[in-house]
This record gives structure tokens, C-alpha cells and sequence, in this order.
């Protein structure tokens, strides 16, 4: 997404833009609802990808036009203004949210952000907001960039009606009419450096799906903008060589590390109406919590449900009664690491769960919990190792804030990464500078998440691409 926002407006600055994307495009016609396939397409990995640690957390990156926008619930949260306090203390950087107010509202307004309407709820949602209205946690409607959405929870597998305003419909259509090049299919794989400049960008042309090599490719910029993303930059960088000197990159892995937990409800729901993400809580944000609507095709989800034989059957038959709630935390005392792998592209991962994060993630277990009684529930699947498969009472859900829990207890994912090229006010401490330029080089400048100097609290998408409209202008503003 923040590649995007810059091919744009660099392109309706008169610049001349070549937008490189080792993913094909994917039109309406080209989504599929049957998630192995569309994961297998879309997805890096084939969506296998994990990292490894002290525990075993998958993570999910596309490798497509519109990268992660293709595939997300599309939701657009501003980070809180103490985030910028919190990059501040961690790497001396000096942002202001009131400075970088306008260029959240100009990609608001290009992407149609508002709030998910009532029509589009569905009774997932509402019941989530029942539940923390009856406990007086505050909730609010998700703000999304969709323009039109019909509710049909297939934001995991592309939006078949079109409503959702990815980059592939939004920004990189514009940076084509205003004259960028955009070169699908096309890998970034070497910068070519020269003193304190990169004078060249070399890569393969990849067949689609197979990713076999083709033609080479060579590109020779005055201004390279790397955003593939805080898995893959660090790979590019680190295999090109680009800062040998620079200890930071590929360090400070940072992740969202979430659960869920399924409510069970005497009534038909069915789920599958609403939108995938059309309600949250931001009550707990200062502590790092976020809770939040969950919503994934049914064989996804059904790898979450408990059972053998028949027991596994009955739940199978309960889908339309079942609604996930899930918690994300910003867990500050968990890193990793990034690393190119000798062979191929591909990152190894390393990522280490402190116990104190689990200890957080619990307590947002416990939050989700309250809100699935309060919200009607009969009874609720927590999915987690060392607890009854289905609790059937508030009382016995009481284990979920006694018990030991560990990480390896639960089924943990996280597909919010950022930090492997932090901003930071020196080399010593950082990767980009605090408009996102490399410390060591006069034309290299970070677009990604890479650049987060600690976790956004929300979902990152927005404020990768606010940085990313502030990055534009100030390259602009310099002619």
C-alpha cells in the first residue's frame, strides 16, 4: 500500500515512475472463494508461512497487485497520538500527529474511508456490540475503505463486488492515467550501489503462481522507494549488501500477535452475512489490547474447531449460530528477526513471544469471554490447549483468568509485521530517518511497515500509507 501512495503522487508530480510488483494483478473475475486455492495464488508461501521462535506463528503477506490491501478486512484506524510519544522514546524519532493529520485525511479521502453502515453489519457484528454495550466497554463501527459494500464477509479471498478501494483499484490506476509504468510479474531483487546512491535495481520477470525466472530486469533511477513489505525489504537489502554497516536491518521484528475465541449462540446468526471486520473495541488500546469481529471462510475456521468424529460433525452444523471475536495486542516486549535465506527469496523468520505479551493476551481472552455472555452467548469455543473445548457457563470460563496460559497453549497468528528498517533520529538506532530516507545513502528512502519504530496499536495499513503521502510531498517539495 505505501509503494502505491507514492507511485501516485510522484506520477501526478510530473515525475517519471516505474512501479515494480513481483505479483500479478487480480481483477474480480479472478478471486476464488475456496481458500486453499485463493491462498495458494495469492498469498506468499502458498500461506504457509510462519515464523519460528519459541513458538510457531503463521503469517500471512500477498503477492499480488495492491499487496496486503487485496486481502485484508480493509480497515483504516489512525494511530493514537501517543504512538508517535512511543516511537519517540524508542528511537529518538520526532513525528507529530497533528502534522501528519492532513495526509491520513487525503488518503481517507481518495479511499472513501468511513465508517461500516448499519446495513452492512450483520448480526456478527451487532452482536459484538451488544456484548460491550452491556459491559460498558465503548465500541464503534470499523472505519474501511470501501465504497458500496454489500456485507459478504469475503474480504480474506478479494472482494468480488468491487467495493473495497485496494491500491490495485485505487492508487495504481491513478499513477497509470497520470503516466507511471507499472510492471506486474516484475521482482526486485539487487540494488546496485554506487558511494552514497543506488544507481540501478535488478530483478527477474517471474511467471505467476510458479514464480519461475524469465527475463531479466534492469532499472536505473534517480530515487529508489523499497515497499515490499517489512519481510521482504530487509531480504532485498540484505542480499544486495546495500548496508553492511547498519546493524538494524532485518532486527526489531515486531508483530500483532491475536486470538479467538467462538461464541455459540441458541439462534441463527448467520455469520457469513456482514462485513468481515465491521466492529471493534478501543477501550483497552492504551494497554495494549484491541478486540474486534473476526470473520474467515468456514473451512478456515473450521481448522479452529474442536472434535473428533461425530463431535467434530456436530460443531460443523452449528456454523450458522457461531460467531469468532478475536483479540490483537501490541506486544512491545516480543521481538525477531528477519533473514535472507541463502536460497530464493523467501525470509526466515524468528519471532520470541515474551511472556509477559501472553500474559496480555490473555487477559484480552478473558475481555472476549465477558463479551460473548454479555452479548447472549450459550456457550463458547476458547481453542485453547489444557481448557475444555466448549465452556458452557460463565463460572467455567473462569479458567481462562486462573490458568498458567503459555504461548504454545494457544493457536496464535499474526499478520501485522513491522520494524525490520526502523525510523530513528541516528544510524546507531535506526535504518530510514524520520521522512523514511536511508541514514547512509542520499536516494534510498522505506515505504513499508518496516519503518515503525514500535507497534501503530491498530491495524497498520493506514498509517503506512499516511507516512507514505507524507514521503511523496516532501520529495516533491524538493523539485
Amino acid at each position: 500500500p505505501g509503494g502505491a501512495v507514492v507511485a501516485k503522487e510522484l506520477a501526478e508530480g510530473g515525475r517519471d515512475v516505474v512501479l515494480m510488483e513481483e505479483g500479478p494483478p487480480f481483477g474480480k473475475k479472478d478471486f476464488v472463494t475456496e481458500p486453499g486455492e485463493a491462498m495458494q495464488r495469492i498469498l506468499r508461501e502458498g500461506g504457509t508461512r510462519a515464523s519460528r521462535g519459541n513458538m510457531f506463528i503463521p503469517t500471512m503477506q500477498a503477492n499480488a497487485l495492491g499487496g496486503g490491501s487485496l486481502i485484508n478486512s480493509a480497515i483504516c484506524a489512525r494511530p493514537p497520538d501517543w504512538v508517535w510519544q512511543k516511537w519517540n522514546n524508542a528511537t529518538g524519532v520526532e513525528l507529530d500527529g497533528n502534522a501528519l493529520a492532513p495526509h491520513f485525511e487525503r488518503v481517507e479521502r481518495f479511499l472513501f474511508v468511513e465508517p461500516t453502515p448499519l446495513a452492512a453489519q450483520g448480526e456478527r457484528n451487532l452482536r459484538f456490540k451488544r456484548g460491550c454495550d452491556a459491559l460498558g466497554i465503548s465500541s464503534e463501527p470499523t472505519w474501511r475503505n470501501v465504497k458500496g459494500c454489500k456485507g459478504s464477509g469475503e474480504c480474506f479471498t478479494g472482494c468480488r463486488n468491487g467495493a473495497k478501494k485496494s491500491t490495485d483499484v485505487s492508487y495504481v490506476p491513478a499513477a497509470i492515467r497520470a503516466g507511471a509504468r507499472v510492471y506486474t510479474s516484475v521482482r526486485a531483487e539487487h540494488l546496485i550501489r554506487e558511494g552514497r546512491k543506488i544507481v540501478g535495481v535488478t530483478g527477474h520477470v517471474v511467471e505467476p503462481f510458479t514464480g519461475k525466472e524469465t527475463h531479466r530486469v534492469h532499472v536505473r533511477p534517480r530515487i529508489v522507494v523499497l515497499a515490499a513489505g517489512c519481510m521482504q525489504t530487509p531480504v532485498i537489502l540484505q542480499k544486495s549488501d546495500t548496508l553492511p554497516n547498519n546493524r538494524w536491518v532485518g532486527e526489531k521484528l515486531l508483530l500483532h500477535p491475536g486470538l479467538a475465541i467462538m461464541a455459540v449462540y441458541d439462534s441463527d446468526i448467520d455469520p457469513w452475512h456482514g462485513a468481515t471486520q465491521g466492529y471493534h473495541s478501543l477501550h483497552y488500546l492504551k494497554q495494549g489490547i484491541k478486540l474486534e469481529v473476526l470473520w474467515s471462510p468456514p473451512s478456515v475456521l473450521a481448522a479452529r474447531l474442536p472434535g473428533l468424529g461425530h463431535d467434530y460433525q456436530r460443531h460443523l452444523t452449528s456454523y450458522n449460530r457461531i460467531a469468532p471475536f478475536d483479540v490483537i495486542i501490541a506486544a512491545d516486549r516480543s521481538f525477531g528477526s528477519v533473514r535472507a535465506k541463502r536460497n530464493g527469496w523467501d525470509p526466515n523468520i524468528s519471532f520470541s513471544f515474551h511472556h509477559d505479551d501472553v500474559k496480555l493476551i490473555q487477559r484480552g481472552l478473558v475481555l472476549l469471554s465477558d463479551i460473548c455472555w454479555a452479548s447472549g452467548a450459550r456457550a463458547i469455543l476458547p481453542g485453547l490447549h489444557g481448557v475444555p473445548e466448549e465452556l458452557e457457563s460463565k463460572a467455567e470460563s473462569d479458567i481462562l483468568r486462573t490458568m498458567d496460559l503459555k504461548g504454545s497453549d494457544t493457536i496464535t497468528a499474526a499478520n501485522h509485521a513491522f520494524g525490520t528498517t526502523r525510523m530513528s533520529k541516528t544510524a546507531k538506532e535506526g535504518v530510514v530517518d524520520h521522512e523514511g530516507r536511508c541514514h547512509e545513502l542520499d536516494n534510498l528512502y522505506i515505504a513499508d511497515t518496516g519503518v515503525f519504530a514500535s507497534s501503530p496499536a491498530v491495524n497498520p495499513m493506514l498509517a503506512v500509507m499516511g507516512l507514505a503521502d507524507r514521503l511523496a510531498n516532501n520529495l516533491l517539495a524538493r523539485g
